[in-house]
């Protein structure tokens, strides 16, 4: 176990973790509703330092990122827990389970994180995926700034339910995100997530006001959070306060977890695809099969910039600093 940031020590051995918007006070050996974070004696520890639950090289594209470098693989590694608690979880197997209560974690340091991203092919850096990144919070900070230093990229795919100082802190060692944005809609939030939308508007801001690259993922859940009007206040509130080229992904839910809602309908993606498009530049869909809504086109003359096939990637008419070889347009996409 390793002491936590961003903690303040109470009377009776309580403390109060300010990592995220929780802001949970625990009496000693309580849990935090991260379920990774103990109040120890009067300390706050991490119980997932050191360690991991799964580790692998992947597609950059499958973060999803999709305008940052681009056919690229990335070091993935994640851990156990979430501080939101979202009824159709994809990995609720790990994000829904206390780290005293996993049995399948790996011993590891940085150093040897950052030694084998360095080691594998055609990588770029470490994507901090799978669960929620930010309750691995030191783990994280002290990979990504090693990482930083050998000149690799750090990336957070994450659900943006943090608290403004510890995202301050850890952005000069990030180079992209992916957030979660699940629904324009607090009562989305509070009734599927048990958590509050406010917060992770914030988060959005701020990354985006750092100029780190920002991509954002959509999960479209049919009935929950696929109601065109509230999908379209999203989309303008994107454009103009993070800016029209960002990219979304909109993805195909498929019933998991406590959810059984049948699958979403292709229908349904095409329609809040044309209703995005009106406000931003760049609109993927994701989890289904459509070459055409997947790759990426130049803004300007539409020339294809970037042809997907699932995971394969094949960039087209793009210079090595990311303009268009047609038009002469920067894309904004890193290569």
């Amino acid at each position: 176990m390793q002491e936590a940031l961003f903690y303040n020590k109470l009377s009776d051995g309580k403390v109060q973790c300010e990592l995220c918007p929780w802001n949970c006070i625990l009496s000693p050996t309580q849990v935090g509703n991260c379920k990774v974070r103990l109040n120890d004696n009067g300390n706050l520890v991490t119980e997932v330092y050191n360690k991991v639950a799964t580790l692998g090289s992947d597609p950059i594209e499958k973060k999803p990122l999709y305008h940052f470098y681009p056919g690229k693989n990335i070091l993935s590694i994640g851990e156990v827990g979430c501080n939101l608690h979202c009824k159709f979880c994809q990995n609720h197997r790990i994000s829904q389970c206390k780290a005293s209560q996993f049995s399948g974690f790996h011993n590891i340091t940085s150093e040897q994180i950052v030694n084998e991203a360095l080691k594998t092919w055609n990588n770029i850096g470490i994507a901090y995926t799978y669960n929620e990144p930010f309750t691995f919070y030191e783990f994280l900070l002290e990979t990504a700034e090693l990482a930083k230093s050998k000149r690799l990229k750090n990336i957070v795919v994450s659900n943006g339910y943090i608290n403004e100082e510890p995202l301050k802190k850890l952005l000069p060692f990030i180079d992209a995100f992916n957030i979660d944005l699940k629904a324009f809609s607090d009562e989305f939030y509070q009734k599927q997530t048990k958590g509050k939308l406010q917060p992770i508007l914030e988060s959005l801001k701020l990354i985006a006001n750092s100029g780190v690259h920002l991509e954002i993922t959509n999960l479209v859940i049919p009935g929950l959070n696929d109601d065109t009007n509230e999908f379209e206040k999203m989309s303008k509130w994107i454009a103009a306060v993070l800016g029209e080229q960002t990219p979304l992904h909109l993805s195909r839910y498929y019933p998991q977890y406590k959810m059984d809602i049948s699958p979403t309908p292709i229908e349904t993606l095409n329609s809040l695809h044309s209703i995005a498009k009106q406000h931003l530049q760049h609109v993927f869909l994701g989890n289904v099969s459509d070459n055409e809504k997947s790759s990426t086109y130049c803004t300007n003359c539409n020339a294809l910039l970037i042809q997907r096939n699932h995971f394969k990637t094949e960039l087209e008419n793009l210079t090595s600093d990311g303009t268009c070889k047609k038009c002469g347009i920067t894309s904004g996409i890193i290569l």
